[in-house]
């Protein structure tokens, strides 16, 4: 009985695991790349009061963006799934392509926006790039709390 109870829990357990998992990849509705860039321009009309001109001239930029930002995600999934690790000389090469793309992206945006606004995305982007390091401290926080209840767990201290 003690058996047959403790294969139930088990199931229990490991029906729940799996069914939580599911509802956390499922969170993020799956948009298309050109939504994602309405989306995204709207975000800064409202913001930043872009005229129509304005818009017009930021919405090819962020289509760009989008574009480039979704062929890198697809290549870093590829090579995770894969499980190589890139060179060294390929890391620097992809973060040199990006962090150009992001100079030549806020040049651009300089063209377009005037003084006030131009401060106003700039602050947008501060406020962002925070919030990104403040998850990134927070994940990393929550692995070193799993890593240590793992060493715990199965008896092997550092």
């Amino acid at each position: 009985m003690k058996k047959t109870a403790g294969i139930l829990a088990f199931l229990f357990v490991v029906t729940f695991t799996a069914n939580a998992q599911q509802k956390r990849e499922n969170r993020r509705p799956n948009f298309s790349v050109e939504q994602k860039t309405e989306l995204a321009v709207k975000k800064l009309v409202l913001t930043l009061d872009l005229s129509e001109k304005q818009k017009n001239k930021v919405t090819p930029l962020i289509l760009e963006q989008i574009t480039k930002r979704e062929a890198t995600t697809k290549e870093r999934r590829r090579i995770r799934a894969q499980k190589e690790k890139p060179s060294t000389d390929k890391v620097f090469e992809m973060q040199n392509n990006q962090l150009q793309s992001k100079i030549e992206f806020k040049n651009k945006m300089k063209q377009i926006l005037d003084a006030e606004q131009f401060e106003r995305f700039q602050k947008m982007a501060r406020q962002r790039n925070q919030r990104k390091k403040q998850m990134k401290r927070k994940n990393g926080m929550r692995k070193t709390i799993q890593n240590r209840m793992n060493r715990r767990r199965f008896g092997q201290r550092n």
